[in-house]
């Protein structure tokens, strides 16, 4: 009954028969509406938690989707209300969110006949790289003036500084191990190259774009042909890098295995995924793509296991403070882990560059 409340709070279609749980999403909860009219809903509690501005974020998720349809529509394409999420405002209101009990809700109306995917290989790769560079081309002349849903989120410098705050603390007294020496020894050299992108936009040479900043192959709908519909998730959606957008995601489907396996002699940099995503990725974005910002991807596929390994260690360093463990030693791991794929990833730039010479 407390669900109904909530959504008899948005201007609904149709009475609601059912809510019920849909999907396992790690930070927001979310439910089906099943109503007895033309369209079925998505309840979602927003995690306020990690999105500590609910506001500015459902203003960023409806001045990107609003653009987005209009370029759908510009475009003479069909079947738009599958193309694009869409939010439901209140009834008696044009926010697209309320708050009952100091929890955050919204309700999107529900893509029927859409598919999503775990799937990490080269064609999945593909089209996650050709999905995500036609969401930032489309958003690339946006009007509106988008905020941070997470300030500093992708922020090479801050989680620089961050590391070095953790060592002079030393809150933990981890700093006497001999492998944390080892691994703050092998980091530090790298970490001026790896700022570079914060510096060349205070020098106006590299631009912020509307990027995703969550780029899995899984916050992709695909329709049952197998062609891609539109990119979803969009709560971290906020002016960015590119590289947020290239290297979050080759992150995680380039490495050989999960970024917590104990077995670093596996860990690799899989050339066919980044070679797979790249093209996909170049396809779409190439209509805005400044030749720097193209010069620099490698640099993004190394930056982004550089940083999540700064950011495991640092939190080894003062005692486990932000991310869940399993172990004592599950962020050291985790540490070793990204320092070895930042090294594999490091070695192939000349062959990454070779490739991207090719596109």
């Amino acid at each position: 009954m407390e669900l109904k409340d909530i959504a008899a709070r948005f201007a609904i279609e149709g009475k609601v028969l059912d809510i019920k749980p849909l999907g396992n999403g790690l930070i927001n909860d979310t439910y089906k509406i099943k109503t007895d009219g033309p369209k079925d809903y998505v309840l979602q509690r927003v995690n306020n938690a990690i999105f500590q501005d609910v506001d500015l974020l459902q203003n960023n998720i409806v001045a990107v989707t609003r653009h987005i349809r209009k370029k759908l529509e510009a475009a003479g394409e069909t079947d738009i209300d599958r193309k694009v999420l869409s939010f439901v405002p209140l009834v008696d209101s044009d926010k697209t969110y309320c708050v009952v009990e100091d929890k955050y809700w919204r309700v999107g109306v529900f893509i029927p006949d859409a598919f999503t995917y775990e799937t990490v290989d080269p064609k999945y790769s593909r089209f996650a790289g050709e999905a995500f560079g036609r969401f930032e081309a489309m958003l690339a002349d946006i009007p509106d003036k988008l905020g941070e849903t997470i300030p500093d989120f992708h922020n090479m410098e801050l989680r620089a500084r961050q590391l070095r705050e953790a060592v002079a603390a030393d809150k933990a007294g981890r700093m006497k191990e001999p492998e944390v020496q080892e691994i703050l020894a092998t980091l530090q050299p790298y970490e001026e190259e790896m700022c570079k992108a914060e510096r060349l936009h205070r020098e106006g040479k590299l631009p912020k774009r509307i990027c995703h900043c969550d780029t899995k192959v899984n916050n992709m709908m695909f329709d049952d042909k197998g062609n891609v519909l539109c990119v979803i998730d969009l709560d971290t959606v906020m002016p960015s890098f590119v590289f947020s957008d290239f290297g979050d995601f080759l992150r995680t489907a380039a490495n050989t295995v999960a970024e917590d396996d104990p077995a670093v002699e596996k860990v690799d940099f899989k050339m066919d995924i980044f070679e797979a995503f790249a093209e996909g990725y170049i396809s779409s974005a190439k209509v805005f793509l400044t030749p720097l910002e193209r010069e620099m991807l490698p640099y993004a596929a190394c930056l982004f296991p550089y940083m999540q390994a700064v950011r495991f260690f640092a939190d080894y360093i003062n005692g486990d403070t932000y991310y869940k463990i399993k172990y004592p030693e599950h962020n050291l791991v985790r540490t070793r882990n990204q320092v070895a794929l930042f090294k594999a990833a490091l070695a192939k730039v000349p062959q990454m560059q070779a490739f991207l010479a090719t596109l």
